[in-house]
């Protein structure tokens, strides 16, 4: 590593990174604070530790040369699938009822690594077929490579996630050139399919799915299930301008508000530090995103750019699903808030994805 290397290095983007993780560990303290649940009890230290070895991991990535991965790409999908097809036959179920762990020593959640190892693979094909983005084989190839993964991860069942992998191949896709007459060709595929696809996906889906649409579409069709939705919006709604200040908010800490360390921390954020440190927090996740893209447009290659667009994808998307769901403006999901949620293995996959996008950076063109 060079010297002039490190002069490249993003430290705008790495200390917005740390600020929100920081942050974050504050507001898991503050949602879970006079808890007897042990496992809430260990939310804390839990997030620390995966912070220092997510920060850990984010500067060895960095150090990394991104091409180095992309070399390996074959191995790394081999190793994803393989990760996911564990989950299968050893998977034990999280607290929304879906079998996406595993237990080895430490809970691990392998859709969030995939969520990582499937920007470099599809980056590294997208990256190599650049010339052949016109033909529409190179298009369902790529699909093809995405969907076995997205599929293991929705008969898991996890549905956020298999959304989160379908908008990174859409998105990434387009930027490696889509063309209108193969997005024209998409949609009407989609939309003639769609009467036969929809009933067998809801058919797959888990009651607990099912509910969670449900209830956003009717909340009066039950509501023990709208019990907290409607919690959400009365802690962002008592927050005001300026909030009630940190660890203040009744809300919060008379315990009316569910799961408020992970789906609905942003309600928390809302209660406590008012419509301001909402709007901050979105102003600050939209910041790293900004910077992850002018990597993207400096990066010195193809592949150097798909990997940014990925990264700052997943992000934007997860943040949007996750404070939407907060305002009732989209069911809930299971997706964390980036760098804020409680979840060591999200933590981790946010920050590795940080550290691929700094190894971008370190490395882009001279302008």
């Amino acid at each position: 590593m060079t010297q002039g290397s490190w002069r490249q290095f993003d430290w705008i983007l790495l200390g917005a990174t740390i600020v929100l993780t920081v942050f974050g560990i504050l507001m898991i303290r503050s949602a879970t604070l006079g808890a007897i649940d042990p496992d809430l009890i260990n939310r804390v230290p839990d997030q620390i530790r995966f912070s220092i070895v997510g920060l850990l991991v984010l500067f060895g990535l960095a150090v990394l040369d991104y091409r180095l991965l992309g070399g390996l790409h074959q191995w790394l999908y081999i190793l994803m699938i393989a990760l996911l097809l564990l989950v299968q036959f050893f998977g034990v179920e999280g607290d929304g009822g879906a079998q996406s762990w595993l237990n080895i020593g430490i809970r691990i959640q392998p859709s969030e690594i995939a969520k990582v190892l499937i920007i470099i693979t599809l980056g590294m094909f997208l990256a190599r077929n650049w010339e052949k983005m016109g033909d529409l084989s190179t298009i369902i190839k790529s699909g093809i490579h995405i969907g076995i993964p997205t599929i293991l991860i929705f008969i898991q069942p996890d549905l956020g996630m298999t959304i989160v992998f379908a908008v990174m191949w859409l998105v990434m896709v387009w930027a490696s050139g889509l063309r209108l007459k193969h997005i024209a060709t998409f949609m009407i595929i989609v939309g003639i399919s769609a009467p036969v696809t929809i009933p067998v996906v809801w058919s797959q889906m888990e009651g607990y799915q099912r509910q969670r649409i449900t209830s956003f579409l009717f909340p009066e069709s039950d509501r023990d299930a709208y019990y907290n939705i409607l919690q959400a919006r009365i802690t962002i709604g008592s927050g005001g301008l300026l909030g009630k200040g940190y660890a203040q908010g009744p809300q919060n800490t008379g315990r009316f508000l569910r799961v408020r360390h992970t789906d609905f921390i942003f309600a928390v954020i809302s209660e406590e530090f008012g419509f301001v440190g909402g709007v901050t927090v979105m102003a600050l996740i939209g910041f790293v995103i900004f910077r992850i893209l002018r990597g993207a447009r400096m990066a010195a290659d193809p592949f150097g750019s798909l990997i940014c667009y990925g990264v700052a994808t997943f992000i934007f998307f997860q943040t949007m699903v996750s404070i939407g769901m907060n305002l009732t403006l989209m069911p809930v999901t299971g997706l964390t808030l980036p760098f804020i949620s409680s979840g060591g293995t999200s933590l981790l996959s946010t920050l590795a994805g940080i550290g691929l996008a700094q190894s971008v950076i370190m490395r882009r063109r001279r302008i």
